[in-house]
């Protein structure tokens, strides 16, 4: 089986104070889905409020990433076994989250 990046940028979701509890609960609603049937890995937002950093091999610590990286917003990881089977529940977040979803596939490891 092959696993997923289901994901969208958090400008992509523009919600009033009323609709974002509805929201939530929906996009909850198909994560619990995903693990129920099995396919869910993880997923989550990417905390905004605090500032990326790059690690060097040295481990030296600098505020400058590279450039054009900006991994903002939510992102599930889904193992599937079809591309078909991705795209259909790419649909079914893009519902939940009133919101089109970007679909990557990972490529395979054998170790994972």
């Amino acid at each position: 089986m092959t696993k997923y990046l289901i994901s969208f940028p958090s400008e992509a979701m523009v919600l009033t104070d009323e609709e974002l509890p509805i929201v939530a609960a929906e996009a909850h609603a198909v994560i619990e889905e995903a693990k129920a049937a099995g396919v869910y890995v993880f997923g989550g937002g990417i905390e905004e409020r605090v500032d990326p950093v790059l690690v060097s091999g040295n481990g030296a610590v600098s505020a400058e990433i590279y450039p054009g990286s900006h991994l903002k917003g939510g992102f599930t990881v889904l193992e599937l076994p079809t591309r078909e089977d991705a795209v259909e529940w790419a649909r079914k977040i893009a519902v939940a989250c009133c919101c089109s979803q970007e679909l990557r596939e990972f490529m395979y490891d054998p170790a994972s």
